[in-house]
């Protein structure tokens, strides 16, 4: 059941290699054993791209990467934090005072978020100490959501620490919510997945209320995931944000026009809830109210009868005051096309016709074409890597996760599936020396894991 709290499972560390050097580590480091684990997975998102902040539902699965930790309450009031990968460096800080700098997005300010989310929404005035120590599977950056997933697993580690419990859905919205402590405008899908997976199915995820539905693939093809190699860090750069605020716009500007009292719609969703149609009704909506051209500030505040410093202190945010254009016809053209592409996507599954997995691939083609020429997320290498995929067989690929490079996602016939991953390998990894270094975790095929739980020595 999704409704419930995350489940605590003993296990023989022996009989878990991971688990076991973790614990060795972890003795090594800090001089005492680790009370309980937490693990909480990474993600791939089928198809819905940048519209769960819209409103819109989205068709995710967790991978069997994840984010791991090792605890050990203490009765100082500090959190001690350190990682298997000496590259992160270790940190520590009084329970007491947590500052979080956006500026800098290090790895221990996303262990932060969670921290600070599950200590206000209980109002914990004396919150227990840790030591944790970390060891991550998914490749950073990749657009697999390894920085929500540490979040969802400070907040797990937080909770259990504290002798708390909260079901899966509650820990999902208060970890979305404490990952904006960051300067990230995410929309709930990463969070959502990572507690409310399960094994061998994806999710459809709704928000508001927040509700996840099982979607069974279709057998006969598999899920592979590609890594560009090129990073991307959504809380470093401001092209995410840029993106919600455009869409925050398009939706004043759609709601304006349809006499709606605008200054309360924040999402495109919200417009057609109001309104009442279908989908592709706000398509042509869409078509009718706004203009392929972009919107200048000035433009902007002429539509809605408002002056230049309104627009900047009630809906621009502090990191948009600079931005001078806004595409808004682009990006709501995309969010209310591929919202409609996971409806029908859940839709193929569950009536699973005989071209099935045709209809599929089209669809994912459809949203990669979307993502690169109206929400204009994707990248050079991104786009070579869907081409590369596509001419070795893959029936479906796209971009996946916030984009601007990570990782692309590919439906692939299972009979093809050995052939297909050399061919890739061959054609986007191996053609530069520097990318062969990454590539074990750079490519490989994937089925729907579980959600976040605890481990307990058994």
């Amino acid at each position: 059941m999704a409704g419930d709290s995350p489940s605590a499972l003993p296990v023989q560390l022996v009989e878990q290699p991971r688990l076991q050097k973790l614990k060795e580590m972890f003795i090594s480091k800090f001089g005492s054993a680790p009370r309980f684990y937490a693990r909480a997975p990474g993600r791939v998102n089928l198809i819905g791209e940048h519209i769960d902040y819209c409103g819109y539902a989205v068709l995710p699965m967790a991978i069997e990467q994840d984010i791991l930790i090792a605890v050990g309450p203490v009765q100082s009031q500090v959190v001690q934090l350190a990682n298997t990968n000496s590259s992160y460096l270790d940190f520590s800080t009084s329970v007491n005072n947590i500052q979080i700098n956006k500026t800098k997005p290090q790895w221990h300010n996303y262990f932060l978020c969670g921290l600070k989310g599950i200590q206000e929404h209980f109002g914990l005035s004396n919150p227990t100490g840790m030591n944790c120590l970390l060891d991550g599977t998914i490749p950073p950056s990749s657009g697999l959501s390894s920085s929500s997933a540490l979040v969802c697993c400070a907040g797990l580690v937080t909770l259990r620490a504290n002798g708390k419990t909260l079901s899966k859905v509650e820990l999902a919205e208060i970890c979305t919510k404490s990952e904006r402590y960051i300067g990230t405008e995410g929309g709930g899908m990463d969070q959502s997945i990572s507690f409310l997976a399960e094994e061998g199915t994806a999710k459809l995820i709704e928000f508001s209320p927040l509700r996840a539905t099982d979607v069974r693939l279709p057998s006969g093809a598999t899920f592979v995931i590609a890594n560009s190699c090129v990073e991307m860090n959504k809380a470093a750069t401001s092209h995410y944000n840029i993106r919600v605020m455009e869409c925050r716009l398009a939706t004043k500007l759609l709601s304006k026009s349809k006499g709606l009292e605008w200054r309360k719609m924040l999402r495109l969703h919200d417009v057609q809830t109001k309104l009442g149609v279908s989908l592709e009704e706000m398509l042509t909506i869409v078509e009718e109210v706004l203009h392929p051209e972009p919107y200048s500030a000035e433009e902007i505040c002429k539509c809605l009868g408002i002056s230049p410093e309104e627009l900047r202190s009630q809906i621009l945010s502090q990191n948009m005051q600079d931005v001078s254009t806004f595409k808004l016809y682009q990006r709501a053209k995309h969010v209310y096309s591929e919202a409609a592409r996971v409806l029908e996507f859940q839709k193929i599954c569950s009536e699973a016709p005989a071209n099935a997995l045709q209809l599929l691939g089209e669809l994912m083609k459809q949203s990669h074409i979307s993502c690169r020429e109206m929400y204009e997320c994707s990248c050079p290498e991104l786009d070579r890597l869907v081409d590369i995929c596509l001419q070795f067989g893959a029936i479906g690929s796209r971009l996946t996760g916030a984009g601007w490079g990570g990782c692309t996602v590919s439906m692939v016939p299972t009979d093809k599936l050995n052939t297909f991953l050399k061919n890739v390998k061959k054609a986007y990894y191996q053609t530069d020396g520097q990318k062969l270094a990454m590539e074990n975790n750079s490519l490989f095929a994937t089925k729907p894991g579980r959600g976040a739980l605890f481990f307990v020595e058994a």
